[in-house]
């Protein structure tokens, strides 16, 4: 009963997928170049995501935090 009920689930989050993208106008082919194009775009939107982010992420960190941090007494001298 279970897998019935995901069953019909997914296969309307699938229709509605159709809907939203208006993809149903296509022909199984074009459907299918569309998918395979969305699809890889995904995937590399995530995995540039994935690897670049957390590197950008640092690096603003370490720029901000020596914002932050405590001047050394000769700057805080010579600035008077």
């Amino acid at each position: 009963m279970e897998m019935k009920k995901m069953r019909e689930n997914l296969g309307w989050l699938y229709y509605q997928y159709l809907l939203i993208t208006g993809i149903y106008v296509l022909e199984p082919w074009e459907q299918s170049v569309f998918n395979t194009v969305l699809f890889t775009t995904v995937a590399m939107v995530i995995y540039t995501s994935y690897v670049f982010v957390p590197v950008h992420v640092r690096l603003a960190l370490e720029f901000f935090s020596e914002l932050v941090r405590e001047q050394p007494e000769s700057t805080v001298a010579l600035m008077n």
